[in-house]
């Protein structure tokens, strides 16, 4: 405002209704001239060469500033998660990010009411839920978007991105997965959420494909089929894979057998709750250049992994992660440490099941170099000595949380190891892993060092 009314201040009421303002009490406020933007005389070149210098932290207030800030802040963006569909069959998308490299789509094609309170997270993703959703039920079909819809947005995304380099999907099919084969050939990076065995025939057009992931189920939220037909078309297809994550997959000795054969320069396996039939673990053996092997959260190893002397072994496995399992089964978990019996690290966290006469079998591994144990809570000092004594190489050892394990019980041998390790972190009960983490703080003392009696 440039004019302000002035009336003075009276201190009798008054009691008449007020009548047409007097114009000459308005009086005349200044007000300073806009200041001039600097930024204008700048390129949009030279603005994005300093803005890519300022902290990731900086762009969102930065692009608040004025329209062009906002569209060149929206040059800098390569990764986005979208929440909304209509952005990208709109094509705003395209036009607020046109230098995306990493796009994920799986919260855009689910139809669930975004104003609920009820969320639902899951390892891989998590969504908003009706209270008529039911738990012991999936996502009904009529929440995802169709198959076709999914093909559409995708279509425009491989037009408009060609220099994509990872994706995140949900229901795709053969047809929208063909445009990103046929356009993004720069793509090294692809996850699918709910898709078919038939679906992934259409990675054979990406050639440049290095990191693969797989979800074909998750408890209470969808469930699709993979199998050893579409395991075997993502190997026949995808040659160049170095990490490859399966969850929720079915399969079997077939399925990794010609993940082995195809997939030469596979590097990380991954499975995450998978559904294999027994036996897959003698698939293993023919990744002739697997180094690394994640199990997480499966119920079982392998339930029926045959005869010892038909499960070969990865010569060039180094590293084995076991997180959340259930490795109670004495056979499938020998069967596991037979085929990784070269292995240098062995981690196992939070498994259920490891008493010692499981973990025992570990001493098949003649060449472990680290152990890392965490939230075992079965295995015992006695289980441990007779494992890590018989590791001639043993160099690093981490035991944590593990309140079965008790420092009284440490034997002379134990302690003789223990001073030969390079590294060396045990905390075995919950109480000592809190201590040192409150270490430096001032608590976890006696109460009567903080808390004093007040004298009156």
């Amino acid at each position: 405002m440039q004019q302000y009314f002035h009336r003075p201040l009276s201190s009798t009421p008054s009691t008449s209704p007020p009548s047409e303002p007097d114009l000459t009490s308005f009086q005349s406020l200044s007000v300073d001239p806009t200041a001039p933007d600097y930024s204008s005389l700048l390129s949009d070149e030279l603005l994005l060469n300093i803005f890519s210098k300022l902290p990731i932290s900086h762009h969102i207030s930065n692009s608040l500033v004025c329209k062009r800030w906002l569209y060149l802040h929206g040059r800098l963006v390569q990764s986005l998660n979208v929440a909304d569909w209509s952005f990208v069959t709109s094509g705003r998308v395209f036009i607020r990010f046109p230098n995306l490299t990493d796009i994920d789509l799986v919260r855009s094609c689910i139809g669930m009411s975004k104003c609920s309170g009820i969320i639902v997270t899951q390892k891989t993703m998590s969504v908003h839920l009706d209270t008529s959703f039911t738990l012991d039920g999936f996502l009904e079909e009529a929440t995802l978007l169709p198959s076709n819809e999914v093909d559409r947005g995708l279509t425009m995304i491989a037009k408009k991105y060609p220099n994509l380099q990872r994706l995140v999907a949900i229901g795709a099919s053969e047809q929208g997965l063909l445009r990103i084969a046929e356009e993004c050939c720069t793509l090294q990076e692809l996850e699918l959420h709910c898709c078919g065995d038939l679906a992934l025939k259409a990675l054979s057009g990406i050639k440049n494909l290095q990191v693969v992931k797989l979800i074909g189920f998750i408890d209470a939220l969808y469930n699709s089929t993979i199998s050893d037909i579409g395991l075997t078309l993502l190997a026949q297809g995808c040659r160049r894979l170095v990490k490859l994550e399966l969850c929720g997959c079915e399969g079997s000795y077939d399925g990794v057998k010609a993940i082995g054969q195809c997939c030469q320069m596979l590097e990380e396996l991954t499975l995450s709750e998978h559904r294999m039939d027994g036996g897959w673990l003698a698939g293993l053996s023919f990744c002739r250049n697997l180094k690394t092997l994640r199990l997480k959260s499966c119920k079982s190893i392998d339930k029926c992994p045959g005869a010892d002397e038909h499960l070969g072994s990865c010569l060039t496995l180094e590293e084995l992660h076991l997180q959340g399992c259930q490795i109670r089964e004495t056979q499938s978990v020998k069967a596991l440490f037979l085929v990784c019996e070269n292995v240098r690290d062995i981690v196992l966290h939070d498994c259920f099941g490891l008493e010692d006469d499981v973990f025992g079998l570990a001493s098949i591994c003649r060449r472990v170099k680290l152990l890392s144990l965490e939230g075992c809570s079965l295995l015992t000092i006695k289980g441990l000595e007779l494992v890590v004594t018989s590791w001639k190489e043993l160099q690093r050892l981490r035991v944590m949380s593990c309140n079965n394990i008790k420092d009284t019980e440490i034997t002379p041998e134990l302690a003789t190891l223990f001073s030969t390790l390079k590294e060396l972190i045990w905390r075995p009960d919950s109480r000592s892993l809190l201590s040192s983490n409150l270490a430096g703080t001032g608590m976890g003392k006696k109460g009567d060092r903080f808390f004093k009696r007040s004298k009156d």
